[in-house]
């Protein structure tokens, strides 16, 4: 274990700066700082060695050339126990240091401005940092390399019990930490590079997916007990989510919490008019329902499956008041997971003396980021399938009514509700609805008319006079002549079948009123 005997400091953010270089002066450390982190420190009283004294050389250019020279990485690459690298630095007059602490000029902060300009962005662009990053990463058995002031208390401390010195392991993860420091500095840059350049030539998607996600925890266990699994957290959240949201009550969430709850707070945030609430199972919507009251919504989205909603989740598009909390509450129900913009106080406590298990998890203000949606991924053995985000949304006016029966204004209104929720449903899917309600769901099935057989089982009858929306063509008329069978009076879906003439007859024949979309809504 060889001590540090010399550090050169070199930071953007100064939080706790002072403070370590007092620190490492104890240590009898001596210090070589730059620019504006050695006026700093010479402020404070810590005695400092300019940059220009060791390199010779003014820095130059506004700052963009300072620590590029031999005098500074021939002092941090020389390898120690490497007679020929110290008789070639000894030549040159140059010293070793032992430890960079440095990290990187504000490139993030300075592209979140609304109002910030390519070439802002471009000074931003640190070169000498990184440089010097990666020298000292490099040659950790001898160097230390500190780029996160949150290491300060814990490097100190470890000199301490070292004699002021490191072990290469403590080095060695340094280094790791560095290298990830870098890498996503670059990242960064890239992405917002990419989005420029792809504007430019007017592409899509970009030619290489560089993402970065941080692990927030370590899970129980994946969809299975004999899965591991974590959960991680884009670098950029544009929107509130599932990934944004505050737990304040309950137990952690499982993988299989997360990857409902996700689905469920998606599909409310599509309703911004009225009061909705969505009782979700295994990914799938197995109740939902809009009304003039949150309360009304989830009694009404509830009672769409409440066999099905046992062990449910709900998410709701406005602030739970007490009495929507009490019929969630009802020991009737089993609830897992609830999820909401905010709680009222009296609302919340009902909810947490319901069970110390129930999650309960805020959002804040709900909102679709439609200027920068993201992408929506999925890993394949050897891959990743990238799309865009499935957006669509379809108004009255955009719709096609295709047969001779027009529906009625209340029956376009349940039509636009169930196309919203069809969305959300595992393909093959059906959605029955009626009064804004979900009244039966057909899901994941191989055909569609499968999907529609459950979806009237699960109806029970209250379907009759209400619609179907499905979430892509009818490919024979089988599956309307079961909905007439059913009693369903109009139908959405987006139209496109080679047989398309045979289901539009079919619902002529049937006094059912049908409407095309134009847009598809598989989800897999």
């Amino acid at each position: 274990m060889s001590k540090i005997k010399r550090a050169l400091i070199s930071v953007s953010n100064k939080e706790g700066i002072v403070e370590f270089a007092k620190a490492l002066k104890e240590f009898g450390v001596e210090i070589i700082s730059t620019g504006g982190t050695g006026r700093i420190l010479k402020d404070n009283d810590i005695d400092v060695i300019d940059i220009d004294q060791v390199t010779n050389f003014p820095e130059m250019m506004d700052g963009r050339v300072k620590t590029l020279h031999p005098a500074v990485h021939g002092g941090i690459l020389a390898v120690r126990d490497d007679e020929q690298h110290l008789k070639e630095i000894a030549a040159q007059d140059i010293e070793p240091i032992d430890l960079v602490v440095c990290n990187l000029y504000p490139f993030a902060e300075t592209i979140a401005k609304d109002d910030v300009t390519l070439e802002e962005a471009i000074e931003n662009i640190d070169i000498g940092g990184p440089t010097m990053i990666r020298s000292a990463a490099k040659n950790s058995n001898d160097v230390a390399v500190v780029v996160d002031p949150a290491d300060y208390d814990n490097l100190l401390a470890e000199m301490k019990v070292g004699d002021g010195g490191l072990t290469k392991t403590q080095k060695l993860k340094l280094a790791y930490k560095a290298f990830h420091h870098t890498a996503e500095y670059d990242q960064r840059i890239q992405n917002y590079l990419g989005e420029i350049v792809l504007a430019d030539e007017k592409k899509e998607l970009p030619e290489t997916m560089l993402a970065r996600y941080d692990k927030r925890e370590d899970l129980r266990y994946g969809e299975n007990p004999h899965q591991k699994a974590a959960f991680y957290l884009e670098d950029e959240q544009n929107e509130p989510s599932i990934s944004t949201a505050e737990q304040l009550h309950g137990k952690g969430m499982s993988y299989n919490n997360i990857n409902d709850t996700d689905g469920a707070l998606e599909l409310v945030k599509e309703f911004e008019a009225k009061p909705t609430a969505a009782v979700i199972k295994h990914a799938n919507p197995c109740g939902m329902a809009t009304a003039d009251s949150l309360k009304q919504a989830f009694i009404n989205a509830h009672a769409g499956d409440p066999l099905s909603a046992f062990g449910s989740i709900v998410a709701a598009n406005r602030t739970i008041d007490a009495a929507t909390a009490r019929e969630i509450a009802d020991q009737d129900k089993f609830i897992e997971v609830v999820i909401a913009p905010d709680y009222e106080p009296e609302a919340l406590e009902i909810l947490k003396e319901r069970s110390d298990k129930m999650r309960i998890l805020k959002t804040g203000e709900l909102s679709i980021n439609k200027n920068k949606p993201g992408y929506s991924m999925k890993k394949v053995t050897g891959g990743l399938l990238v799309q865009d985000r499935d957006l669509a949304q379809t108004t009255a006016e955009e719709l096609e009514v295709v047969t001779e029966k027009e529906p009625t204004k209340e029956q376009i209104k349940d039509l636009l509700f169930s196309w919203k929720v069809v969305k959300h449903v595992k393909s093959n899917a059906i959605v029955m609805a009626k009064d804004e309600m979900v009244v039966g769901v057909g899901a994941g099935q191989m055909s569609r008319v499968d999907s529609m057989i459950i979806a009237g089982r699960k109806a029970e009858g209250r379907q009759e006079g209400g619609v179907v929306a499905s979430d892509a063509f009818f490919p024979f008329p089988d599956a309307v002549e079961k909905a007439a069978e059913l009693g369903v009076k109009a139908i959405i879906q987006p139209g496109g079948s080679i047989r398309d003439d045979q289901v539009i007859a079919a619902c002529n024949k049937l006094g059912i009123a049908m409407v095309f979309t134009g847009k598809r809504h598989f989800r897999h």
